[in-house]
């Protein structure tokens, strides 16, 4: 009966809600997006996400720490309150769900289910990433891996992407990237296509599905569909920053966006390689991974031009490696001489080309190729300049200092107006 009554009443506001897109390049803050246009447009032209019309400086502290992790940042988008530096989908002090900022215990990707809206988690990383695991399970510790990737398939969400197929099978079994680690002897995948989801593995095989497909499991690595190496070993192995055989994150966005459409949907994407690669100090990677997260913004606002009133939502959550540019005219005899040294005199690290110079940018209005080094200021995630960026429905509430708590805010108004969601 309980059943029952909840369906009722949540069928209005499911035909009322409108879409959402929350794309988290996570590590990402300013200095990543100025290098990424410089390397991958020119420093007069635009990418994607200076094309995000609305903008505002992002306030991200958690509740102990001035610096926020990807879990805790995660947490508070999901939530929209608050939480310590170490919480995954809790409150940091036990492993429930915490009560959400609009008043109910759960995310609001739980609200958006049991409201009727249908939802989809991608990630370039593997499945148990926090920036998307977050919005649906809660674990004491972020290395629970076993118990997020158990919480994330029995979640209900409808479109699944990303990796960490060691995370989906019983230790020792074989599966198509590698060998699973489960130590509970739980098969996931199996668990997975019981409950409906159809299960993927390539690029092609996600593409080749119905557009009408309701749920859908992509399983495109055993960990990431990235290789987060050091720079120096990348380049000694030929080693790809990215598996050939996997979709890129727009891609996943791209076919997510045609299984939920025409919604009401909510959608949270990630590309997580401009994290890793960060904090490893590894700017070719990270240069290749904004340029795929800018990719997914071009899809997006490519959808949110048919569709304006679907809102699209960008933050990270922190400044991974705290990467910064350091450009210098041609043939400055200073900067060479630094450059040859591979650091600053204060010491800083410098990434420079494979060829052992310094990176050039597409051409300014002038046609001039600019040359320029990457500059590293730790291997942690710092609190460095980071923007929130919006386009479509409410997005005009995105202006000034935007606390990371608003990022639900803004979206719940998206989905639901002042109706509210979903409640027990």
């Amino acid at each position: 009966m309980r059943n029952w009554i909840f369906a009722w009443l949540a069928a209005p506001l499911a035909a009322a809600a409108s879409n959402v897109i929350f794309i988290h390049p996570d590590g990402a803050g300013i200095s990543h997006w100025q290098a990424a246009r410089f390397y991958w447009a020119g420093p007069d032209a635009d990418l994607n996400w200076d094309r995000i019309p609305e903008v505002a400086v992002y306030r991200g502290h958690m509740s102990d720490s001035l610096s926020a992790s990807s879990n805790g940042g995660g947490t508070t988008h999901a939530y929209g309150i608050k939480v310590p530096i170490a919480a995954f989908g809790t409150d940091g002090k036990t492993d429930a769900r915490p009560m959400s900022a609009g008043g109910w215990e759960g995310s609001i990707m739980h609200e958006a289910m049991r409201s009727g809206v249908r939802t989809g988690l991608v990630n370039s990383g593997s499945i148990v990433e926090p920036g998307t695991a977050c919005f649906v399970a809660s674990v004491e510790k972020r290395q629970d891996s076993a118990e997020i990737a158990k919480q994330v398939v029995e979640s209900g969400v409808d479109v699944i992407l990303g990796g960490g197929e060691e995370w989906l099978l019983p230790e020792g079994v074989e599966g198509r990237f590698g060998k699973g680690k489960r130590g509970d002897g739980l098969n996931l995948v199996e668990k997975a296509a019981g409950l409906g989801y159809k299960i993927v593995y390539t690029r092609e095989e996600l593409w080749a599905l119905p557009d009408d497909t309701k749920k859908v499991l992509g399983i495109f690595a055993a960990e990431d569909t990235f290789n987060d190496i050091p720079e120096r070993e990348m380049r000694e192995t030929k080693t790809p920053a990215y598996a050939p055989g996997a979709p890129t994150i727009s891609e996943m966005v791209a076919a997510a966006l045609r299984f939920l459409s025409p919604g009401p949907f909510l959608l949270v994407a990630e590309e997580e390689g401009n994290d890793n690669f960060g904090n490893l100090n590894n700017a070719g990677g990270a240069l290749e991974a904004l340029k795929r997260a800018d990719d997914a913004y071009g899809t997006a606002l490519d959808f949110v031009e048919k569709h304006p009133d679907t809102l699209l939502v960008t933050a990270a959550d922190s400044s991974a490696g705290a990467m910064d540019v350091w450009g210098f005219p041609r043939g400055d005899a200073k900067a060479v001489l630094a450059v040859a040294a591979g650091k600053d005199l204060n010491g800083a690290p410098f990434s420079l080309a494979p060829d052992g110079g310094p990176f050039f940018s597409k051409p300014d209005r002038n046609g001039n190729e600019l040359p320029f080094v990457v500059t590293w200021g730790t291997v942690n995630d710092t609190s460095g300049g980071i923007l929130v960026r919006a386009a479509g429905r409410h997005s005009e509430k995105v202006r000034g200092s935007f606390d990371n708590t608003k990022i639900y805010e803004l979206m719940r108004s998206a989905l639901f107006g002042d109706s509210g969601g979903g409640r027990d």
